[in-house]
């Protein structure tokens, strides 16, 4: 009995001893969630898809060329990766937007993605092919090796040159300077720090990008949550700071608060509240 007992006291030691060690090496060293498992294959269905269901006409991109195009900033310090990291990646990628398509957005991600409908209505960066293949997507080198961390990844909140950050802002510098016509803009007005982020992508990326001779005109949209609180509405706030900016570069706007197709749109899910109600 006690040799038996010095064996299971050995054994719970070890035990918690590995257990300590698998915890350890698990940590998250960043704020960010960690690369997809699936990062390569997800990028290539999705190039795939595109090119060959969506977006016919680009069925001469090489799928397998983007991606070794894009991996390159997996070799790279996760904190050292530049948005000119992407540049021959955007090139082999890159395509036409339609004009009067365009649609640039704040805080309002899965709302766009449902109404452009896959550029079936609108085009916003995550339908664009540069932009559909890192759409929701994770992925950095690990800090001190030369394998992906599938633990955390860096965002702005640990280091500026992140790969995520640095992928979005020459996404999105391209995608401004490429759009053309009237130019769409989806802001959510509920959101309680306003509208219209001071610092933000559209901001800092997408505003100073846009061609002037090639822009028609701006038509601000203000959506609300259904049946959540107004922060912002059209001439208020931030969506007034946009507004001077975007007149005080020449630009022509407008502003329509909660555009009825899009109200619409999210009235699906609400058709019984009072805010869905329709006049006759």
């Amino acid at each position: 009995m006690e040799g038996h007992g010095s064996t299971l006291v050995l054994l719970l030691l070890l035990q918690a001893a590995c257990g300590g060690h698998a915890e350890a090496s698990s940590g998250r060293q960043w704020s960010g969630e960690g690369t997809n498992p699936l990062l390569r294959s997800i990028f290539l269905g999705r190039c795939s898809d595109y090119i060959t269901l969506l977006s016919p006409e680009l069925r001469n991109k090489n799928c397998t060329a983007i991606w070794e195009a894009f991996r390159v900033v997996l070799d790279k310090d996760p904190c050292s990766v530049l948005p000119s990291d992407y540049d021959h990646f955007i090139n082999l990628s890159w395509h036409a937007i339609p004009r009067d398509k365009s649609l640039f957005w704040e805080n309002n991600h899965l709302l766009v993605s449902s109404f452009s409908q896959s550029t079936r209505r609108f085009v916003p960066l995550c339908d664009v092919l540069y932009g559909r293949v890192g759409d929701f997507m994770n992925w950095c080198r690990q800090k001190d090796a030369t394998g992906l961390d599938y633990q955390s990844c860096p965002t702005s909140a640990d280091c500026e040159n992140n790969p995520v950050d640095s992928y979005w802002k020459r996404a999105s510098v391209q995608y401004s300077k490429d759009s053309s016509g009237v130019i769409y803009v989806m802001l959510n007005g509920s959101d309680p720090n306003g509208a219209y982020p001071l610092k933000g992508f559209f901001a800092d990326y997408e505003i100073p990008y846009f061609q002037k001779d090639r822009v028609t005109r701006f038509e601000v949209w203000v959506m609300h949550e259904i049946g959540g609180p107004k922060v912002e509405s059209c001439g208020e706030g931030s969506v007034k700071i946009l507004e001077e900016r975007l007149r005080g570069m020449g630009f022509q706007y407008s502003c329509i608060n909660d555009y009825l197709p899009v109200k619409l749109l999210k009235c699906v899910d609400h058709s019984t509240h009072p805010d869905c109600v329709l006049n006759s």
